[in-house]
């Protein structure tokens, strides 16, 4: 159902449209003017324009203007009662999608809306496939068939028709995010815009912004009205990436947007609805951040409505000689190389990795394996240099502690050890945290939480 809004100063018009928008099964709202139409804008997202050309204060051609200097791309529909072949230039000219001569047939009426909804339609399909070949590299199938991803499936399969909020929980590299476009792409909404938030990566002043959208002038820079997430995502689904990372006042405002699907822009004050299914997912322990007081117990328990755990890689080590086939199939083909064979040993070697950066860190050792390899097989020694020293796996999955030499020039702490390999990575990359995790064979996301405890510790 489609919402479109008609700005017209005679009564009758505003009736009769009214009447074809409804029989179409669509919602309408009427404004006599111009200036009670950009109010009507402020409050509810709109698909669809229908104006008047010629009104007391303002014309239709003026309202066209103000949309454009307020960001907002909605198509417009122009109705006159002074037909010429000049006011239909001048229309279309101005950006009207369409243009029809007073009195307006119902009928041609809805023909016009039913041809401005379908161009609509399709420049949003539009905008989704640009959006997805910026994830071509990411697959989204869901591969395994271990007891543990197995339950991940089943809640998938059960929750992803509902409206219910979904809290994605584990380590970073297990698939959280494909697992939350999966609930989208199996609910009804998956034809509506999948909206991706990361909390952890937005500068902090713009995360109110990124979420809420602004009003122009509501901060230097800010020159025309922009749409925020929830209001982007109207319709669909918005996914709140390391929700963790979110600052504490605006965790209130999250979950008044949450519990009440209203929010105001940043600068405004006009309240503004929209129906949004909610997912988050989070690489750090909620209830842990919730007792150290940096996370609301209140949101917590209105995002924890369903929640899944996405197993680390060691919990479903069964599941590896799957996944490094799709690796394999993927990155040869990217790579434009034939897609090499593995041998059993190398396999087995695999399988007894423990994976830290977990099936992120897989598909990076694979495709380097597949560019620095010779042969049709790749062999262990393709791996050497990712997987030593290795981690391997006692009879109850747990990694073992190696025995080793010590190095008397090394410390015997954990923690100061990983904070040395911390320093040294970033010295020798310049300060570069991607290129240093990658040093590390970590993720970028683990090095930034690594670092952030860091600074915590040194603050008590």
């Amino acid at each position: 159902m489609a919402t479109i809004l008609c700005v017209d100063d005679e009564p009758a018009v505003g009736v009769m449209v009214e009447h074809a928008v409804n029989q179409m099964g669509h919602r309408c709202l009427l404004a006599a003017g111009v200036d009670e139409g950009m109010k009507l804008l402020e409050r509810s997202p709109v698909d669809l324009i229908v104006a008047d050309y010629q009104m007391p204060e303002k014309t239709g051609l003026e309202l066209m203007t103000l949309l454009e200097q307020e960001g907002l791309r909605i198509p417009v529909i122009i109705m006159t009662g002074y037909s010429s072949i000049e006011h239909a230039v001048v229309s279309i000219r101005s950006g009207a999608i369409d243009y029809l001569t007073k009195p307006v047939r119902a009928e041609s009426l809805r023909i016009a809306i039913s041809q401005a909804l379908e161009v609509l339609r399709l420049r949003r399909e539009n905008e989704t496939f640009r959006r997805e070949l910026l994830h071509l590299r990411t697959s989204r199938v869901l591969i395994g068939e271990s007891p543990a991803w197995r339950r991940v499936l089943e809640t998938l399969d059960s929750v992803a028709p509902t409206k219910a909020t979904v809290l994605l929980e584990g380590e970073s590299g297990t698939g959280k995010e494909l697992v939350a476009r999966a609930i989208h792409e199996r609910s009804p909404r998956h034809s509506a815009p999948f909206v991706t938030v990361n909390c952890a990566a937005l500068p902090e002043g713009l995360v109110e912004s990124a979420l809420f959208g602004h009003e122009r002038g509501a901060f230097t820079g800010a020159t025309a009205r922009t749409a925020g997430a929830f209001e982007r995502a109207h319709g669909g689904t918005l996914l709140l990436d390391e929700i963790s990372e979110m600052r504490l006042d605006l965790q209130s405002k999250l979950l008044r947007a949450i519990q009440e699907q209203e929010f105001e822009r940043v600068g405004g004050s006009q309240s503004v609805r929209v129906d949004v299914r909610l997912l988050a997912t989070t690489n750090l322990d909620l209830k842990s951040e919730m007792a150290a007081g940096r996370f609301r117990s209140d949101l917590y328990y209105r995002l924890n409505v369903v929640p899944i755990r996405t197993p680390a890689l060691r919990e479903r080590a069964d599941d590896i000689p799957r996944l490094v086939h799709h690796f394999v199939q993927r990155a040869a083909a990217s790579l434009g190389l034939p897609a090499p064979d593995f041998a059993p040993e190398t396999l087995h070697l695999l399988q007894s990795y423990a994976w830290p950066g977990n099936v992120r860190e897989l598909a990076n050792a694979v495709e380097r394996a597949i560019i620095l390899s010779r042969g049709p097989v790749l062999m262990p020694e393709a791996f050497a240099s990712h997987l030593e020293p290795l981690e391997p796996r006692s009879e109850n999955g747990a990694p073992p502690i190696p025995i080793v030499s010590p190095d008397p020039e090394l410390p015997l702490d954990l923690g100061e050890l990983k904070r040395q390999a911390i320093a040294r990575a970033l010295a020798a990359t310049g300060g570069n945290r991607t290129r240093a995790a990658k040093l590390l064979g970590i993720s970028e996301r683990t090095l930034r939480n690594r670092l952030k405890s860091e600074r915590k510790l040194e603050g008590r």
